[in-house]
């Protein structure tokens, strides 16, 4: 029987199986950091993760505070200047998966990561959007990791920082964008995946013991179901032993509460 998990740990090990072994990932910090490097460290031995600051082939044995962790560079196969990151690696097509997070996001799955409230007088100026702007479009396709809460999942974004899709089918397209976009979210409720005619994100997965009561709490707009969703196998022994042990070093190694 598995032990207890937390549901930030069954999203980040729900997210982490969606990566493959061949993919060429390009990785965003926490949430998204910890999902594929467990995927490394478990089913995914040869997965490729490149971080923002030109890291390439990367594998960490912490996880970084920020892509100038120096942890990142030592332990890359390479490290390439940030231009040739983007024009070469990322605009050049090479990247299959992109992997971000968000601090709002609406039901096609566009992120906002700059202000809450209006633009010229906010009620919480965001970080911004470094290089997921630029991740969202050009990425084979993108992974989204989120908590589930109506002040993340709003029904309408005061700005788009990141695209998904749009305002629905045929969006990405009209801009010119050729890649596939969202196609999945992983949240500690659930997993989402986009309606095949609307792009609308829709709930494909519960996780164990979440009702759609609880979903529908969670959320600012009338949130969809496919006919039949399915339940989340919960995280196994070994999944929760490498991803707990990840985050002991971590803590460690940055002088945290088991150093």
């Amino acid at each position: 029987m598995t032990e207890p998990y937390t549901p930030t740990e069954i999203m980040t090990v729900a997210a982490a199986r969606a990566l493959r072994n061949e993919d060429v990932c390009f990785v965003g910090i926490g949430a998204p950091s910890a999902a594929c490097n467990l995927a490394r460290l478990t089913h995914a031995p040869g997965i490729t993760l490149i971080y923002e600051s030109g890291t390439i082939d990367t594998r960490p044995e912490v996880l970084p505070l920020s892509i100038g962790d120096g942890e990142l560079c030592e332990t890359a196969l390479t490290t390439v200047s940030v231009p040739e990151m983007f024009r070469y690696w990322l605009q050049g097509g090479r990247v299959t998966v992109g992997f971000l997070g968000g601090a709002q996001i609406d039901r096609f799955a566009n992120l906002n990561t700059t202000v809450v409230g209006a633009y010229d007088n906010p009620k919480v100026r965001l970080p911004g959007g470094g290089g997921a702007p630029e991740i969202a479009v050009h990425c084979g396709e993108i992974f989204i990791t989120m908590a589930m809460s109506r002040r993340g999942f709003v029904a309408k974004l005061p700005f788009v920082t990141s695209l998904g899709h749009g305002t629905g089918k045929g969006s990405r397209e009209a801009l010119g964008v050729s890649t596939k976009g969202p196609t999945r979210l992983i949240t500690d409720l659930c997993v989402l995946e986009p309606d095949q005619e609307t792009s609308e994100m829709s709930v494909v997965s519960l996780h164990p013991g979440v009702t759609r009561d609880q979903l529908r709490e969670n959320c600012g707009w009338d949130l969809r179901f496919v006919a039949v969703p399915e339940e989340t196998p919960p995280p196994t022994e070994e999944e929760l032993g490498v991803l707990r042990e990840l985050h002991d070093r971590t803590r460690r190694a940055h002088g945290g509460e088991d150093a």
